[in-house]
């Protein structure tokens, strides 16, 4: 039975990634009725939980904390496309969208998907235990890259606006691309012993222990499924976005709600994850993906967007306002407080999540 329940799962996720992707090249360009984006949303949805599947799939053939690389990178490349596109074809009105999903990524990830992990392996095993030297270095990067990149440019004066000069943008663009790259170094070379699970009494877990690892074969094609999963979440999502962003107009709400909106979408894949590793007692990869993946999110796509400037049509808007600053300041420094003892209560869990319930109520109600 279980034999005949593993071999439907795999049969799906295999089968989803290419319907999904051949259901995009047929709607591509094309405006949807209601009842097709309520198909589309359904395709959307399954490509989702495909792409889940088959990262997981990788990350046990690599081991960590390559797998949680990998995913990251991933849904980070595929997110930069879509700010791209959508950028692109918005014009001025979507002079802040590379800022405000940014900053939700990072709000999504620093205290979404690491409360929600906390949460859930502080339940399971009374405290969260993970490794402060691995986990305090990627806070330590992401408070960087976004102080550099999404700060800064509030307090400049070279130019009118929370916007960057170009001589600016270049720089935050470098720094920022120079230290993801740094932070993979370290985390997949120098230091990766920092980034395994561990144990309650703190001794490295370097190897899964309750299954054999796929085949480089299954992990080749699960890799290829990967791709063709996030280019139809990508893809799919950029088809039921004017249908998400009139239903934000509708509503009265603020521009920024399509940013949350298009990072919950992109990020979905992740949170599904890490909160699965959390649930193995794995919140080591859990907090991996989620601080990797805002690292990644503000260092793949604040160089990417600087570089589209030559051809975007409208400014590029950068700068958080007053109260995003002020939440992205308790973020980094409650993440501190959570990172230095090494273990989490379901407290600190909480505590994440109520600044992420926060920023919601700001973003909906400024």
């Amino acid at each position: 039975m279980i034999a005949r329940v593993r071999s439907t799962a795999r049969h799906w996720t295999t089968a989803l990634p290419v319907l999904a992707v051949a259901l995009l090249a047929l709607i591509w360009g094309r405006s949807l009725p209601f009842p097709l984006v309520l198909l589309v949303s359904y395709f959307l949805a399954g490509a989702v939980l495909a792409a889940v599947h088959h990262a997981e799939v990788i990350a046990h053939r690599v081991g960590e904390p390559f797998g949680s690389l990998v995913l990251a990178v991933a849904v980070t490349t595929i997110e930069v496309a879509l700010i791209v596109t959508l950028m692109v074809d918005g014009g001025d009105k979507s002079a802040a969208l590379a800022r405000d999903t940014v900053f939700a990524a990072v709000m999504i990830t620093c205290n979404g998907i690491v409360g929600l992990c906390l949460l859930v392996g502080s339940l399971k095993r009374k405290v969260a235990v993970f490794n402060a030297e691995g986990t305090g270095a990627a806070l330590a990067t992401v408070a960087t890259v976004a102080g550099l990149s999404l700060v800064l440019p509030t307090f400049t004066t070279f130019t009118p606006g929370p916007q960057f000069s170009t001589p600016q943008l270049v720089f935050a663009a470098l720094a920022s691309l120079i230290l993801y790259g740094m932070f993979v170094a370290t985390q997949t070379v120098r230091h990766r012993d920092y980034f395994l699970p561990v144990t309650s009494s703190g001794e490295v877990i370097d190897a899964e222990e309750h299954a054999d690892p796929p085949s480089a074969r299954a992990a080749l094609i699960s890799l290829g499924l990967l791709a063709l999963a996030l280019i139809a979440v990508v893809g799919l999502a950029k088809a039921v976005s004017p249908t998400i962003e009139s239903g934000v107009v509708a509503a009265g709400l603020p521009s920024s709600v399509v940013g949350i909106v298009i990072a919950l979408l992109v990020l979905l894949p992740e949170t599904i994850a890490a909160v699965r590793a959390a649930r193995r007692d794995r919140v080591q990869t859990s907090l991996n993906l989620g601080l990797g993946s805002a690292m990644a999110s503000i260092g793949l796509t604040i160089p990417v967007v600087a570089l589209a400037t030559i051809w975007l049509p409208g400014p590029l808007l950068l700068g958080l306002g007053a109260s995003h600053m002020v939440l992205l300041a308790l973020t980094v420094m409650v993440g501190t407080l959570t990172v230095i003892p090494g273990r989490a209560t379901p407290l600190q869990g909480g505590v994440h999540l109520a600044l992420l319930g926060a920023y919601i109520v700001l973003a909906l109600s400024p």
